[in-house]
């Protein structure tokens, strides 16, 4: 691109190579040919309203126009809106058009925006490039766009599933019904705030099974931050039986979970780490382990490597993208992920902050919290113990002139180094930056000294979760506790990661590692472990919650 071209000529040059990046073979108006591809943008067609821009021709037809302008202009391209409406609606010539043209661009080669004119109430948003040619022939063959078919979904009839134990709870019924309120007000972010142990995931499939049966939605992305996560998915969508259907959901739908580079364009339903994902945009293969730990402790980068436009996966691959645990996987690089794809996003999460709601748009469609979880019997209740130092209030100083050790997050690999000078560090930072073993040492004793006065009468110590910041700061605590309560390592294990590496024994057979899985299915039914540390990003401090059932 030259710097000598004006800026109206430098948007057009970056307009065409988005287009040829999207699979349009870009023409001049005297030199056409309908044959050289399915997808054919002519510059400067003809119509009764002056000549359109681009033109956008599939299999031969006419389908689409594209309004480019100057990147200045981005400010105000809901303004153009009405410029493109009237060389869509324009006759055309040479083409016999009929009918105003259903697929509207506005462009400066930076900012895309895009209306399909066949919603019930056409509605312009910003997407990351243009539409496939494919795409734009597959909603032509579908005859209604996907926004008019979730205007026509079918009110969730509750009475009618076939058995007990399949009926959904009432907060499960609130959420898929506003949820589904939200789809037909084409509302593009939507949030489903669900405690914990309330069926959030239950909840997504059910969503996920009306819009491919009753919306014809195309492909579905349920959208996880560890592969733990969506393991588990994997396992609830393959148990899931519809509640108007006795089959179960993967022998009516195609569900493939990524593990590697290849992402089947036959599935219905894919599952995927966001890292995976992000690693797949990129075209970058991605190491396992990265998928193992939760994506807000891994160091980012000061300037994000920016997502480019991949053919394999196109923006429009998905219609619908389900976030588990959003509250913590939405931010920062992982953001382009979703910003690429031009789908519906629907936030899962228990614990939403500020940034949630402000990501989601405020568009809150259930708001279930633990207590309503607990009044409702949904969840048990339980005792919140909260342990406040001076260091978890106000932070410290690490005095100049002594040797201070430095450890690795992810190896734990240590060095000494000599602290030159005196660093103060906030108590946001204890636990993630810095580790002071002393007070995480406290705060367990005061934990363990004051059990008789919290469960009196009780020799057992009672079954408890602690919230850890990090899996390295959950590391710590389970050091801490074992050597504080004198136990062994079955006492108190961590429940966010594979607890042991996978190790091929001489046969040659496979000793799986124990898994988390596992690991809180012995701390629900089984004596030990008595203490469970979980990781848990959005936790400022330290939590202990503690139940008397066992």
């Amino acid at each position: 691109m030259s710097e000598n071209q004006n800026p109206e000529q430098q948007a057009r040059d970056r307009v065409d190579a988005q287009l040829r990046a999207a699979g349009w073979v870009v023409q001049a108006k005297n030199k056409v040919n309908f044959g050289a591809a399915i997808g054919v943008a002519v510059r400067e067609w003809q119509t009764d309203a002056g000549p359109a821009d681009y033109v956008l021709f599939v299999d031969k037809k006419a389908v689409g126009v594209i309004e480019a302008k100057r990147p200045e202009e981005g400010q105000h391209l809901t303004v153009h809106e009405t410029q493109t409406e009237g060389y869509a609606a324009a006759k055309l010539k040479w083409v016999n058009n009929k009918e105003p043209l259903p697929f509207l661009y506005e462009a400066t080669g930076i900012v895309t925006r895009f209306t399909d004119a066949r919603d019930p109430k056409p509605r312009s948003r910003e997407i990351f490039s243009f539409h496939r040619p494919e795409t734009l022939r597959d909603w032509l063959n579908e005859g209604d766009s996907l926004r008019a078919r979730l205007a026509e979904l079918p009110p969730l009839n509750p009475e009618h599933q076939p058995a007990k134990e399949l009926r959904l709870r009432d907060c499960q019924e609130t959420a898929i019904t506003k949820l589904e309120q939200s789809f037909r007000e084409a509302r593009p972010r939507a949030l489903i705030q669900m405690a914990t142990g309330a069926g959030k995931t239950y909840t997504a499939i059910t969503s996920i099974y009306r819009l491919l049966k009753h919306a014809d939605a195309k492909r579905v992305l349920f959208l996880v931050d560890t592969k733990n996560l969506g393991e588990q998915a994997e396992q609830e969508m393959m148990a899931y039986v519809p509640i108007d259907d006795n089959r179960k959901f993967t022998e009516l739908y195609s569900v493939q979970r990524l593990k590697n580079s290849f992402v089947d364009k036959g599935a219905d339903v894919c599952i995927s780490t966001i890292q995976r994902l992000y690693s797949l945009l990129q075209g970058k293969e991605l190491d396992e382990a990265a998928e193992e730990i939760n994506p807000a402790e891994l160091t980012q980068p000061k300037a994000p490597a920016p997502v480019a436009y991949n053919p394999k996966i196109p923006p429009e691959f998905f219609d619908f993208i389900f976030i588990d645990e959003c509250h913590r996987s939405i931010y920062n690089l992982w953001q382009q992920v979703l910003d690429y794809f031009d789908a519906s996003l629907i936030g899962l999460t228990a614990t939403p902050d500020n940034r949630t709601y402000g990501f989601f748009k405020k568009n809150v469609v259930s708001d279930y919290s633990h207590e309503k979880a607990v009044a409702d019997g949904v969840n048990v209740g339980n005792e919140i113990y909260l342990i406040d130092t001076r260091i978890t209030q106000q932070g410290a100083v690490i005095a100049a002139e002594q040797q201070v050790e430095k450890r690795e997050r992810l190896t734990r690999k240590k060095r000494w180094e000599q602290q030159d000078e005196d660093a103060a560090y906030t108590a946001t930072q204890l636990d993630r930056d810095i580790v002071n073993p002393d007070q995480i040492r406290t705060v367990i004793r005061a934990f363990r000294d004051n059990l008789p006065a919290i469960f009196p009468g009780r020799e057992e110590v009672p079954k408890t979760l602690i919230f850890a910041k990090t899996d390295s700061h959950a590391d710590d605590i389970i050091q801490t506790v074992r050597e504080e309560f004198g136990e062994g390592n079955a006492f108190c294990k961590k429940v966010t990661y594979r607890a042991g590496q996978d190790k091929k024994l001489a046969d040659g057979s496979v000793q799986q590692g124990e898994d988390p899985k596992s690991i809180l299915a012995q701390f629900r039914n089984e004596y030990h472990p008595r203490i469970a540390a979980n990781a848990c990003s959005s936790c400022a401090t330290s939590k202990a919650a503690t139940t008397s059932n066992r």
